[in-house]
């Protein structure tokens, strides 16, 4: 059980801050950075909620998944230690595979792409474009970190992190699609700005 007394410490006022295994890092760490982005992650899915317009089964999996965000950024903050302690929070095989199934489960029905999607449609599929790009940026900083402190190595970061992170993007695209299901995709048409459509004169 986590307990917040306090919220302002001091303790990183020099720029560090503490890792889950109280090793003292800059703020700048890629491992902060990293669960500090799926933090942002966690918060532009949270207004992406406030809006109202998804469906209940939507709603459900979005909210187990801010759950299991924290998870995560707690794995990110936890360098891998074959000698640990204690069992630390790590993201576990099934989360990813319960991803894939609601994958699998909203692809159901949508068209056929043909081309790229340009965000927008709906309010909430646009807010859910702008959380599979945070989503996005979460997974290469991960992967910058995991290239500085090793993959699934003594010190470094799971490979299931990554992993999770790379199936989470896919199903924020997939759900950005359903929810614009009923007005269709925005598709992308190369070299379409070149014919900008003709002024119109102002009422």
């Amino acid at each position: 059980m986590v307990h917040l007394t306090r919220i302002y410490t001091r303790t990183g006022d020099r720029g560090t801050t503490r890792l889950v295994d109280n090793s003292l890092v800059p703020k700048t760490d890629l491992r902060v950075e990293a669960y500090g982005t799926v933090d942002e992650l966690n918060s532009a899915i949270g207004v992406t909620l406030s809006l109202g317009e998804l469906p209940r089964s939507m709603v459900d999996a979005l909210r187990l998944i801010q759950n299991e965000l924290f998870d995560l950024g707690s794995d990110l903050a936890t360098p891998l230690r074959p000698d640990a302690p204690t069992e630390p929070l790590r993201v576990i095989s099934s989360s990813v595979d319960r991803l894939e199934g609601w994958c699998d489960e909203y692809m159901g029905g949508l068209a056929e792409l043909r081309s790229f999607v340009l965000p927008g449609g709906t309010p909430a599929a646009a807010h859910l474009h702008v959380c599979r790009t945070i989503c996005r940026r979460a997974e290469r900083i991960a992967w910058r970190a995991a290239d500085e402190f090793g993959l699934d190595a003594p010190g470094g970061i799971s490979s299931l992190a990554v992993t999770y992170l790379n199936r989470l993007s896919d199903l924020l695209f997939i759900l950005a699609r359903a929810t614009n299901r009923r007005d269709g995709d925005i598709l992308w048409v190369p070299g379409g700005s070149r014919q900008a459509p003709p002024l119109q004169p102002p009422e």
